[in-house]
């Protein structure tokens, strides 16, 4: 997986939905806003995942964090 490429995982049981940005590294962990998680590579800040729990009822925060990330996805993020 390049920097250009991402994964996504939804847990339809948790309601949680986390997209990921190129290849693993060792990151932590800011949580911007309770149920909203944004992992961040250890060595140079670089957004390599994004969370959030409770996502069905809160997908419209996906855009905006994506947005103020400098994140893009080609495609629209629908569960139902």
């Amino acid at each position: 997986m390049n920097e250009s490429t991402y994964e996504i995982y939804y847990d339809s049981e948790a309601d949680f939905l986390e997209i990921f940005f190129g290849e693993p590294t060792s990151c932590y962990t800011e949580e911007p806003e309770e149920g909203v998680f944004v992992r961040k590579d250890k060595q140079n800040g670089e957004v390599k995942s994004v969370g959030i729990l409770g996502f069905g009822k809160r997908s419209s925060l996906l855009g905006k964090l994506l947005r103020q990330l400098n994140k893009k996805l080609p495609t629209e993020i629908d569960i139902s």
